[in-house]
């Protein structure tokens, strides 16, 4: 069995090997993808969407995102675990900390937060809790999904951000995008319907339709039968 990534192996990777990362929300799932070769797994708060069949992130409290984290964590043994830090849960340095601890008592090896909020990340890592940044499409306080980035000021923005959370400590990607994360639910099929950039490397959604079919075929079957022999 492999030992897990630590942050800053993972931030030596900046420039080097890419880092393949996959969200997790499950311990059966979290059990396959820990075979996967995978550098981390993310407890994401889309598992607001993908999971509990919300319409949208800020669904998700800290108690659910914990519940997950368990889940993930009892399946994940040899991959980084960074699990999101759910909206309205650091206001705050100190609520970005409080919570942040919650997430690393629940089995995070490190935590994830949105946009440029230095005083956070500062805090949390100062509680020697290693942090993800993320900039760019922030889906707990976007009215509309829609590419970033597009005009020159909103780059100028996103590139200052990104800056500014890498000088407080922050693990975060490269110009050249050192890695990249997907939705395991969009990848392996699990939704009839995956977003239009993603390439679906299997059908799961197929393969339980065709399952429950086949064991509810043979039920009635079972039945018929059952019923006729007792006819007889």
């Amino acid at each position: 069995m492999g030992t897990a990534l630590t942050a800053p192996e993972l931030r030596a990777r900046k420039g080097g090997r890419r880092i393949a990362m996959l969200t997790a929300y499950d311990y059966p799932t979290a059990l396959a993808l820990d075979q996967g070769g995978l550098d981390v797994l993310l407890v994401g708060d889309s598992l607001g969407e993908v999971e509990l069949g919300y319409d949208t992130t800020r669904a998700v409290s800290l108690g659910m995102m914990t519940h997950h984290l368990r889940a993930v964590r009892n399946g994940a043994r040899q991959t980084h675990v960074c699990a999101d830090m759910p909206a309205g849960t650091y206001r705050t340095p100190e609520e970005a900390v409080a919570s942040a601890r919650e997430l690393m008592a629940a089995g995070a090896d490190s935590v994830k937060l949105e946009g440029g909020l230095v005083e956070q990340v500062a805090a949390i890592i100062a509680d020697g809790i290693p942090v993800m940044g993320h900039v760019g499409l922030l889906p707990q306080t976007a009215t509309a999904y829609r590419r970033q980035g597009t005009t020159p000021d909103e780059a100028d923005r996103i590139a200052a951000e990104a800056r500014a959370l890498d000088a407080a400590g922050c693990i975060a990607a490269g110009p050249e995008c050192d890695g990249q994360v997907l939705v395991s639910t969009d990848l392996i099929g699990q939704v009839p319907n995956p977003p239009r950039f993603v390439k679906p490397k299997a059908n799961v959604y197929g393969a339980v339709v065709r399952a429950a079919r086949e064991f509810a075929d043979e039920v009635r079957a079972a039945g018929a039968d059952e019923l006729h022999r007792t006819a007889v």
